[in-house]
């Protein structure tokens, strides 16, 4: 069950909005990483245009190559990774920001020895029908 705080403000409005990560459903994601959703506008009731989510692939694991139509940008939280976006590639690790443009093909590699987590904006808010995911096949990512 979410715990949601609200604070009230003079005219009854909500001023503060708290969701708990620990509170929000975990589920396997489209591109196969385990996702819980923090914050979205079609759902929360907040005036913000993007959605705001939590993500974890495993150790030795990697994301599945999909495009959104929407920029996204990730948060790194903890763990290592190789980003992949389009034909480039980086390591990531605690603290780094990765900028995802629209139509971008993108995966993630969890290159340590731990999981790696780190949070997702999607801007506009995320949508399913915005999202393409490239190879539907587990095992062809083994």
């Amino acid at each position: 069950m979410q715990r949601l705080v609200y604070e009230y403000g003079f005219f009854g409005r909500p001023i503060m909005f708290i969701k708990k990560l620990d509170d929000c459903a975990e589920f396997i994601a489209g591109d196969n990483s385990i996702l819980r959703e923090i914050l979205h506008p079609a759902k929360d009731d907040v005036q913000v245009r993007c959605s705001l989510a939590h993500a974890k692939v495993r150790r030795g694991q990697k994301t599945k190559p999909h495009k959104l139509k929407t920029s996204e940008v990730y948060f790194i939280l903890s763990g290592t990774g190789l980003m992949h976006i389009d034909e480039e590639y980086c390591e990531v690790n605690p603290l780094c920001v990765v900028y995802i443009p629209p139509h971008a093909t993108q995966y993630i590699e969890n290159m340590g020895v731990a999981d790696l987590d780190f949070i997702c904006i999607v801007d506009p808010a995320w949508r399913k029908e915005d999202e393409e995911v490239l190879i539907t096949d587990i095992s062809s990512m083994l």
